[in-house]
């Protein structure tokens, strides 16, 4: 093992290069060139393409994609002795994703345990102990999910675990040295408080809801700190606007997320627009920042969200062809296409 100073170099080198070979900014284009699911194996793996059905295939593609990612970083968080704490809460995502898939196949009384995301020694789920939830929760955070979950409870119980993984990637981020923490920081502070304003515009357009309604569906840092909270103050900014009234909208912090506005014409601000015109952003921020704070705890940070976009990117290309839609609206979907 590598001291710090020694691992970062070695992982900022090793980082970048696995970037220069993956679908990432402008090679990301190339994923939607594919015409069939047996030529997007070919594009991405480079290996003899299984022979199984078309939509068994499909899933072949996104696990496989999705065991190389994590695979790729787990190797560069190998590279330290003692990784950083915010770098390890990243890929625990894939713990907290698994127990919602666990609860709801145990909720449906599914036999068979779910396909699962593997992250190895960083996991601390104990998994062979399936069906026993209570067992696999046992002694970790998550020890509370020791029961099977009603089919009407499972929303609140992943909304419990999202608040959950917030707080844990929050806490982690405030371990690292003095001198790496503040664009870390503010790096995942977006990303956390993005989900909220998603989330709130969501429940606003789709569902109709009002903001005492929305309110308690939001993920607080601090519920006592209301439209302070470093999470949500954000999204509880936005909760009295009026969804089609673009006065309300034009001088908003994240005006430049909104969908066009034509003046005489009717105009109803669009959730999934914001959703895909931030993460084109923040992607883009993220393939800026990886080179401009190089040896610091910002680039396993920066490199995890840009190949956690690549991966979503991957996903959207293969259900893309499995359902045979057209490549400009696949494209577009991924935000990798000029939105319309």
């Amino acid at each position: 093992m590598m001291d710090r100073s020694s691992a970062s170099a070695y992982v900022n080198a090793k980082a970048s290069g696995m970037l220069t070979k993956s679908f990432v900014g402008t090679r990301a284009s190339k994923l939607f060139s594919a015409r069939s699911l047996p030529e997007l194996w070919s594009l991405l793996f480079g290996t003899e393409v299984p022979s199984v059905p078309e939509v068994m295939l499909a899933q072949k593609i996104e696990q496989k994609a999705l065991d190389n990612f994590i695979g790729q970083y787990q190797r560069l968080l190998d590279s330290y002795t003692y990784p950083d704490d915010v770098a390890v809460a990243l890929l625990r995502f894939y713990d907290f994703d698994n127990l919602k898939q666990i609860g709801a196949a145990l909720a449906n009384r599914e036999m068979q345990m779910p396909v699962l995301a593997d992250i190895g020694k960083y996991s601390f789920l104990n998994y062979t102990r399936w069906p026993d939830i209570a067992a696999i929760t046992k002694h970790t955070p998550l020890a509370w999910y020791n029961k099977v979950p009603e089919i009407a409870d499972q929303q609140k119980l992943d909304n419990r675990l999202d608040l959950q993984y917030m707080r844990l990637v929050w806490s982690s981020v405030c371990e690292l040295p003095s001198e790496e923490r503040e664009p870390v920081e503010n790096f995942i502070l977006h990303d956390l408080s993005m989900k909220n304003i998603i989330w709130a515009l969501r429940l606003k357009v789709y569902y109709g809801m009002k903001a005492d309604s929305i309110i308690p569906q939001l993920a607080f840092a601090d519920k006592g700190a209301g439209a302070a909270d470093i999470f949500a103050g954000q999204a509880m900014k936005i909760l009295d606007k009026d969804i089609s009234a673009w006065s309300d909208w034009s001088d908003w912090r994240y005006a430049d997320l909104l969908n066009p506005h034509e003046e005489g014409v009717v105009w109803t601000i669009d959730p999934r627009w914001i959703e895909q015109a931030s993460r084109k952003k923040q992607n883009n921020e993220a393939m800026m920042k990886i080179h401009q704070y190089p040896l610091t705890a910002m680039v396993p940070v920066t490199w995890f969200r840009i190949k956690q976009n690549e991966l979503d990117c991957i996903r959207t290309a293969t259900e893309g062809l499995r359902l045979n839609v057209d490549v400009s609206q696949v494209m577009e979907f991924a935000g990798i296409g000029k939105l319309k």
